[in-house]
């Protein structure tokens, strides 16, 4: 067995003792708050055998003991169990429905973050000392230390409020939602060739993706210059550009290297985005997981609550994995 097959093979069990850490936590940090989702669900004046009769089919009067070991038991089949408000469907049922409108602003807000910063930290490095490196740097310190509501309502207010060119809130206009495909409303337009669905969603998706992504750019313009400009300095490129070698060539071989510590955060922004777009999806009244998640923490849905963190566990642990692979195939010195 490959070194790489064993480093991958380990990474990818150490996922099973993180995973039940953080479930363990949650499990008991959601029952010692105080309410349960009964009360929250159906108010304090209903008769006091009614709770308890709804308790009792919620399971929620066994021994904490046995919720546990029952609850561990569904996670490690695969059953994450049903909501305990509004309708109980399974919880992988109501992931399913919303983790799409996640992604799919992850993916947008991911990929102006990357564009922006990549290119502010490159012009930056090329140009350093001069005004338009200083102008860059300032972008990234004010750029960073934006408050994501803040700066939500910013753009609302200017495009949505004043100029009213974009929509303010939610996903898609009302009944122009493409056909289900995937959840993802731009492939699915796409897919099916509606193109009043497509132009509605990418409408839609312009003020919180520009919000997540400015916002996150700032790190990437920051690290980029300073690994830039110390690739730029280094022996092997001055070499290069002693022999004569084409300048556009020497550029690619030092942005390759300067790439490598940038890759690393952008599989982690990449998980801190699925994992923390709430004030994102809050401010535009996006219905993703960060909204999903808020509204059961404040119902006690203890089993939403789990599934949603073991759902969101397990899916950095994998981009993290592929991180750490990518990272080896750029830098060859990295052995295993």
């Amino acid at each position: 067995m490959s070194s790489l097959k064993a480093y991958i093979i380990t990474r990818t069990l150490m996922v099973i003792p993180t995973v039940l850490i953080l479930l363990t936590l949650v499990f008991f940090i959601m029952r010692i708050l105080p309410g349960d989702p009964i009360s929250a669900m159906v108010g304090q004046k209903v008769p006091e055998e009614v709770l308890e009769r709804m308790r009792e089919e919620a399971g929620l009067n066994k021994p904490l003991a046995v919720q546990y070991i029952d609850y561990l038991k569904g996670v490690f089949t695969g059953d994450l169990g049903n909501s305990m408000i509004w309708g109980r469907r399974p919880v992988v049922e109501e992931i399913m429905d919303r983790f799409p409108a996640t992604l799919e602003l992850t993916i947008f807000g991911f990929t102006i973050s990357v564009l922006l910063g990549v290119l502010t930290g490159s012009i930056a490095a090329f140009r350093r000392g001069s005004k338009v490196d200083a102008g860059m740097r300032i972008y990234s310190v004010v750029a960073y230390t934006l408050f994501i509501p803040w700066f939500g309502m910013l753009l609302q207010m200017l495009f949505g409020v004043y100029m009213k060119v974009l929509p303010i809130g939610g996903r898609i206009t009302p009944g122009l939602a493409p056909e289900h495909i995937t959840g993802l409303y731009v492939l699915d337009s796409i897919l099916t060739m509606n193109l009043e669905s497509l132009k509605a969603s990418l409408l839609h998706l312009l003020l919180p993706s520009l919000t997540l992504g400015i916002v996150l750019s700032g790190a990437y313009t920051r690290i980029l210059r300073n690994n830039l400009i110390d690739v730029l300095n280094q022996d092997f490129i001055t070499a290069y550009r002693a022999r004569g070698v084409r300048e556009r060539k020497v550029i690619k071989h030092a942005m390759k290297n300067a790439f490598i510590p940038v890759v690393t955060l952008m599989g982690l922004q990449f998980a801190i985005l699925l994992a923390g777009a709430v004030l994102t999806e809050s401010t535009f009244s996006w219905p993703g997981m960060g909204t999903f998640l808020l509204e059961r923490i404040e119902y006690r849905d203890y089993n939403s609550v789990q599934g949603a963190i073991v759902f969101y566990a397990v899916f950095v642990a994998l981009i993290s994995l592929v991180v750490d692979v990518i990272y080896a195939l750029l830098d060859p010195r990295i052995r295993y």
